[in-house]
């Protein structure tokens, strides 16, 4: 097993566009099941069935961490690529689920529509971009985050179980709060791949930036909707 930090150039060069192919790939088919959501009306229904109850929406955010524990164990197995692409493709049809109600109230209700959604996602990719250069160019290993990452997540991840249990609004500053969060798991996880990942270990590496990318933009998306 070589990590991707020992292997030869061709190798490592050979890694990164598989991770960034099926990258890609993951991003696409979470537009498809989203527009295929959208064109049935399971969306609508989604978000009717979660916002219509705590209750729900909570165990829906819990079935979606455990759904994302499984899928990047999955993943992780690099002897069976099917087994690899189960997870990847697990964690894209559980993120289309959470999605849903969000990109529902997007399009329906705030001022600018689908645009909003545009707009956000366009930032996304510029953000995303921009923080996988620094990466790339510097050569930094930004593993020194995972701690800082760690702590924050789990005080991010009690501040919204408050949140709904007590019906408090946690306002726009978290979610900036939560786009820098999301930036610096960008930095840590593209960090990863090119230092401590196997070369064959491609689907897991995707399956670790795209729910970064994810993350990042749920948020961008909330803030963009809260300006309307």
């Amino acid at each position: 097993m070589v990590l991707v930090a020992q292997a030869r150039p061709s190798e490592r060069a050979e890694f990164i566009r598989k991770t960034y192919q099926h990258l890609a790939g993951a991003v696409g088919a979470f537009i498809v099941v989203e527009f295929l959501f959208f064109q049935i009306g399971i969306a609508q229904e989604i978000a009717q069935f979660v916002l219509g109850s705590l209750f729900v929406y909570m165990a829906l955010l819990g079935g979606f961490m455990l759904l994302g524990y499984m899928a990047s164990g999955l993943a992780a197995k690099a002897g069976d690529i099917n087994t690899q692409y189960m997870g990847l493709g697990l964690y894209v049809v559980g993120e289309a689920i959470m999605f849903a109600p969000l990109l529902y109230i997007a399009a329906a209700y705030s001022g600018g529509g689908v645009q909003v959604i545009q707009s956000a996602a366009l930032v996304t990719l510029f953000l995303f971009g921009g923080l996988t250069a620094v990466v790339f160019t510097t050569g930094k290993d930004f593993s020194f985050l995972g701690g800082a990452l760690k702590i924050f997540g789990m005080v991010a991840l009690g501040l919204r179980v408050c949140s709904f249990i007590f019906g408090l609004s946690l306002g726009i500053f978290f979610s900036f709060a939560m786009v820098s969060f999301a930036a610096a798991a960008i930095l840590y996880q593209t960090s990863q791949v090119m230092q401590r990942y196997p070369t064959d270990y491609y689907v897991a590496a995707s399956l670790s930036l795209f729910s970064s990318v994810m993350l990042l933009f749920w948020y961008v998306l909330r803030i963009f909707m809260s300006r309307r």
